[in-house]
């Protein structure tokens, strides 16, 4: 199969069948990722968007710089020796571009030996290293793996307003700015545009950034980052939001097994095995880690990150997973949409996932009719009238729903086994960092 510039190798497709083209000469584009000179020939590593091809060149072939843009004329010349069975002689070498002056960080070893701080201040740069874009392929994988899920369940992908009159989450994270002389606020969730179109659609979903100018400044925060967001109509409780989860974690799983197999050697992953996620309530969480690390419980609102990693560590012994699901949140730490538990106002109706120790997942069930929906936010002394387009859709009539939401570069950084969560996100922002 040749490229539409003749017989130019420009997709991962026909790099995959140079093995079935022993003994032909092609034209592969890339850049000169690395030059090892040897006696009377040079190992030249080609970057394609997705592969890092071995070529031979003889001592007679004149080499551009390292990070020239080229197009290779080679021969497929048949290699057992190499993993792919074959390497590219290269015969002639036409130069696109070279760099104006060489890289500041080494970024063709196996690791990109350097601190956080330089590998995000020369990220268009670090990111060209094999194993540094490996993180983004499979990042990709994911969100493509929970696309096909959600949609081979009807939902409708939906792409909701980032600049909002009123803050979904309200409190004091929220960023705010002067739209042509009103007040606006960058969205903090999709969740009051995602709440109605369930009225529309019954099912919705939404892969996309949202912004907390929260001042943290902990290896598990950004100020943006990517949300995976879904909501579904005429649920019968809670439960079903997690078993919609836990059926999407485990369809892209499979498929980042099926079609990432490059990268997760690459970064040598080991893929958590999804049987079926415990779950246990917010108070049996709490009372399992005091009772089996012997720390006393200092706060029956939240969890401290510390408790987060010794439940999943009391999960783990007792059952191998690697997910635990926590339920009934207390109802001073949920929004105010959280519907509570019948009988019982303290709790909600609601859940977080946590995956090795963080959570990555909150959701829960939401609160579909009016009476009860302003009655809960003048119960928390919210002003009502600021909502007003909010509650359209509880005046006009709602179905029982719920849904929940999924910090990607969170489920990405634990996955991969990564401590800080700037290195699963391309371009982070948080407290100290605009730039690049």
């Amino acid at each position: 199969m040749k490229g539409l510039c003749g017989n130019i190798i420009n997709n991962e497709l026909e790099v995959e069948e140079l093995a079935g083209r022993i003994g032909e000469v092609v034209k592969v584009h890339g850049s000169i990722y690395k030059v090892r000179k040897m006696k009377g020939f040079s190992f030249v590593l080609l970057r394609t968007k997705r592969e890092v091809m071995q070529c031979i060149a003889e001592e007679a072939v004149v080499l551009p710089v390292e990070e020239s843009t080229v197009i290779l004329t080679a021969k497929v010349v048949e290699e057992p020796r190499s993993k792919k069975g074959y390497e590219l002689h290269i015969q002639e070498i036409e130069v696109l571009s070279e760099p104006y002056e060489p890289s500041p960080i080494v970024i063709n070893q196996k690791l990109v030996d350097t601190s956080i701080e330089n590998m995000l201040d020369y990220r268009m740069v670090t990111l060209r290293n094999e194993k540094q874009r490996a993180i983004f392929k499979l990042q990709e994988g994911i969100c493509q793996g929970f696309r096909r899920f959600l949609e081979s369940q009807n939902f409708t992908e939906i792409h909701t307003p980032k600049l909002v009159q009123t803050g979904a989450e309200g409190g004091a994270n929220i960023f705010a700015l002067n739209y042509f002389g009103q007040e606006a606020y960058l969205a903090q969730s999709p969740q009051f545009y995602k709440q109605m179109m369930v009225g529309v659609f019954e099912r919705v979903f939404e892969i996309g950034p949202v912004f907390r100018a929260e001042k943290h400044d902990t290896s598990r925060h950004l100020n943006e980052y990517t949300s995976v967001d879904f909501e579904m109509g005429y649920i019968h409780s809670f439960e079903e939001i997690m078993e919609m989860e836990t059926g999407m974690l485990k369809f892209t799983l499979a498929h980042l097994q099926e079609y990432y197999e490059k990268e997760l050697e690459l970064l040598q992953v080991k893929l958590p095995v999804i049987e079926e996620i415990p779950v246990v309530t917010f108070h049996e969480a709490k009372e399992m880690v005091s009772r089996e690390f012997g720390r006393p419980i200092t706060d029956m609102e939240d969890f401290e990150p510390e408790e987060e990693k010794l439940l999943y560590e009391c999960i783990y012994k007792k059952t191998g997973s690697e997910f635990v699901f926590v339920t009934h949140y207390p109802s001073s730490k949920r929004p105010f949409y959280a519907m509570e538990t019948a009988g019982n106002e303290e709790v909600t109706e609601s859940f977080d996932l946590l995956f090795r120790g963080l959570e990555i997942t909150t959701g829960g069930q939401r609160i579909h009719s009016y009476e009860m929906q302003v009655e809960k936010m003048r119960r928390r002394e919210m002003t009502v009238e600021l909502f007003e387009s909010y509650l359209m859709m509880h005046k006009y009539g709602m179905p029982l729903h719920g849904g929940m939401g999924l910090g990607l570069e969170r489920f990405t950084c634990k996955l991969l086994g990564y401590e800080n969560v700037r290195y699963t996100t391309l371009f982070p922002r948080d407290i100290h960092r605009l730039t690049p």
